[in-house]
């Protein structure tokens, strides 16, 4: 990198001692900065997602750091978790405005930038930066539901709308959609217009082939998983993959140019087992693993 990264500067909450398993303090040394967003201002059923980023660290600490379906292993990579943006409850517009800061200050030091939300709203500036940074980026939307609304009860900003958002920032026709199985009809036509709706039966070679050599940004929302996976959501739908074949997917990616990611919606409160919280750990290792597989 041709400059030293510092974040000294941006208004985190670096307060909390519970960093991401294996995570550096350094951000200054590292090819990933993660960083949380605790925000579920828009929640429309079930709330709770603004306490998703600390539940995923503290779960974390339960894992191994060995991933044996990418034989990587987090001592291995260097990732930084520089903790929590102070989002505003209730202030969306402020919200985004932080989050959009943070992930450009990121691209600009030449790092991947990770959030853990959170609701899904703030894919929107998350995405907007990466778009700034990469213009021929490419983006794959793993998540239950559509999200193509042009409005939900009268909003334009709202998780429910996230993607027609980012489809008004990037052409449609490079997000891929995959295991969504909730949506209106109108949402359902629009997927299909563009060609980019795949079912669950998508392979990880037709991903690839999708993907090809274009920079790649990933948004999961975690109720892409059956409920009886990941309960622990705020708008569960049944029907959904297992978290085997998530993994699978997202490991398959491993030798993408990944240029950021996030992972969405996880709402631990509801779910008080915490297995959605520990399912949801998993992941986010499995995606800092596979995002910084090629820069090894």
């Amino acid at each position: 990198m041709s400059k030293k990264p510092n974040y000294s500067h941006l208004p985190l909450n670096t307060i909390q001692t519970t960093k991401f398993l294996a995570a550096s303090s350094d951000s200054s040394a590292s090819d990933l900065v993660l960083f949380g967003l605790p925000f579920d201002g828009t929640c429309s059923f079930r709330p709770g997602a603004r306490f998703g980023p600390k539940a995923i660290r503290e779960m974390s600490d339960g894992l191994e750091t060995y991933c044996p379906i990418l034989r990587r292993d987090l001592e291995e990579v260097s990732f930084s978790d520089v903790g929590d943006m102070p989002l505003p409850p209730g202030d969306k517009e402020s919200a985004m405005a932080l989050t959009y800061q943070m992930a450009k200050h990121v691209h600009e030091n030449g790092q991947i930038p990770a959030a853990l939300g959170g609701e899904h709203l703030l894919s929107l500036p998350l995405v907007r930066a990466a778009h700034d940074a990469h213009p021929d980026l490419v983006l794959i939307q793993f998540d239950a539901h559509m999200d193509l609304r042009n409005s939900y009860l009268g909003v334009e900003l709202s998780h429910a709308t996230v993607m027609r958002r980012i489809g008004e920032i990037i052409d449609p026709s490079r997000i891929l959609q995959v295991g969504q199985r909730s949506g209106t009809r109108e949402e359902y036509q629009r997927a299909e217009t563009f060609g980019n709706l795949r079912t669950e039966q998508v392979t990880v070679a037709e991903l690839q082939q999708w993907v090809a050599d274009r920079p790649l940004y990933v948004t999961v929302d975690l109720d892409v998983l059956d409920p009886s996976v990941l309960p622990g959501t705020g708008t569960p739908e049944p029907g959904g993959v297992s978290f085997s074949q998530l993994q699978s997917w997202i490991a398959g990616l491993a030798s993408c140019n990944w240029i950021g990611w996030d992972v969405v919606e996880l709402s631990p409160l509801l779910d008080p087992s915490s297995v959605s919280s520990i399912v949801s750990a998993k992941i986010v290792r499995t995606m800092i693993l596979t995002s910084t597989a090629t820069r090894c």
